[in-house]
């Protein structure tokens, strides 16, 4: 009788756990009448805090200010956050932490390539919803698929790798007056990292190089920010095959190597690079760049400066967060933030369950604070698909006194267009 009764036992938990896996099941955890729970992983100490610090007090500064609004449906939004280190084992361990000890309603602002890598089949398992990953990786592209949890909202990385190739093949920034596009047969050099984020990137490098009917003009080389040598030897490399551009597909960290070691080897042609690098943390301060260096981007702060970038500083300052470093990652967060707020006001009234947050996520677009539109109807998974250009701009701090340390910062050069519209040019 008692092995009868654990057999029964054991049949209604597995009963249960397949049954949160279906799209028809409600589920209701981490909401009641005055709390939404929600949470993330992310990197707040090593390489990437300088990221993920940011973006969580971007995050935390949005869900402080609904909830001195009155939060939701009188419900307040709680944010619990672990710190993985941007290590893909303990991001997942503190993914299935949130959604099945703090029983999270909905992970917000899913962070970095390693743990959302690790992460995103859980997710689709358990069904919990995923609004914004602070990642690209092409993992999270899904052409049409309703009710599916993930929820990206940056563009994924295969479209800003087409776009940013599609920027170094047909806008007007080459020549001495910077008013010749590159010729037929001029190469492209792309440095990139083995790593999830930059083959995603990659594959969007190559998949825009096929369609321009240029393929064979790209010239690959893989590199490691840690392995100075055999970076310096790639760059060389590329110099003696005669780039006359550079994509670097890689994430912050290699990027400010990728960088240091063009100017270094004296590479000096026109670079391009991912929006995860349009930041002033991403450079060196002590280096005075030879060569313009430009970077996708898929939010403009001078877009409705006075509304959204208003809103935004008036937020940040309330909540004290100090945004003079990292200013591109507190916005992130607070985009995703807002994102994952505007589903919340789209169930209204109505029963707050995992589907019925999602449907109202698929009703229609949704509007990007400073930037475009993402679109989840009809089950469309993949981002925001339309960016803006900048350039780096470098002043000395002081000419007189420090002449040798160097203020960076990214100025609009491109209005956000789609890949369509610069493919056109």
């Amino acid at each position: 009788m008692k092995k009868v009764f654990l057999l029964i036992v054991l049949l209604a938990a597995v009963f249960t756990i397949a049954a949160c896996q279906n799209d028809d099941t409600i589920i209701v955890q981490g909401v009641t009448d005055t709390e939404i729970l929600v949470g993330n992983t992310a990197a707040t100490s090593g390489a990437f805090a300088g990221v993920g610090i940011p973006f969580n007090n971007g995050l935390q500064a949005y869900f402080e200010y609904i909830n001195e609004q009155g939060g939701i449906n009188g419900r307040m939004i709680r944010f619990v956050t672990y710190d993985d280190g941007f290590d893909a084992t303990q991001g997942l361990t503190y993914t299935k932490k949130l959604v099945e000890e703090d029983k999270v309603f909905a992970l917000v602002g899913h962070f970095g390539t390693p743990t959302v890598g690790a992460t995103v089949d859980y997710i689709q398992d358990i069904g919990v919803p995923m609004v914004y990953a602070a990642t690209g990786i092409n993992a999270l592209y899904f052409e049409e698929s309703p009710l599916n949890p993930v929820m990206a909202v940056q563009p994924i990385y295969k479209t800003d790798g087409r776009i940013m190739t599609a920027r170094a093949l047909n806008e007007a920034l080459f020549g001495t007056n910077f008013d010749a596009k590159l010729g037929a047969t001029d190469k492209v050099g792309v440095l990139h990292t083995t790593t999830d984020d930059g083959m995603s990137l990659k594959a969007g490098i190559e998949t825009e190089a096929e369609f321009s009917g240029v393929a064979s003009n790209f010239i690959y080389k893989s590199f490691a920010a840690a392995d100075t040598a055999a970076l310096d030897a790639a760059v060389l490399q590329l110099k003696d095959a005669g780039v006359k551009a550079v994509i670097v597909a890689s994430n912050q960290a290699p990027f400010k190597a990728a960088v240091r070691s063009l100017q270094t080897n004296a590479l000096h042609v026109p670079t391009f690079t991912s929006y995860v690098n349009a930041d002033a943390t991403s450079i060196d301060t002590t280096i005075d760049y030879s060569f313009d260096i430009y970077a996708n981007a898929w939010v403009d702060i001078a877009k409705n400066a006075y509304g959204d970038l208003g809103e935004f500083n008036a937020i940040m300052a309330a909540a004290e967060v100090d945004v003079s470093v990292g200013i591109a990652y507190a916005i992130a967060g607070y985009i995703a933030a807002k994102v994952f707020v505007e589903g919340i006001e789209r169930v209204g009234e109505d029963e707050l369950t995992w589907k019925s947050y999602i449907e109202a996520m698929e009703e229609g677009p949704i509007d990007i604070p400073m930037g475009g539109t993402v679109d989840f109807s009809e089950g469309k998974r993949w981002g925001i698909a339309s960016m803006s250009l900048l350039k780096l701009a470098t002043v000395p701090v002081d000419p007189q006194t420090d002449p040798a340390t160097y203020v960076h910062s990214w100025a609009a050069n491109k209005p956000i267009e789609t890949l369509e519209t610069i493919q056109a040019k």
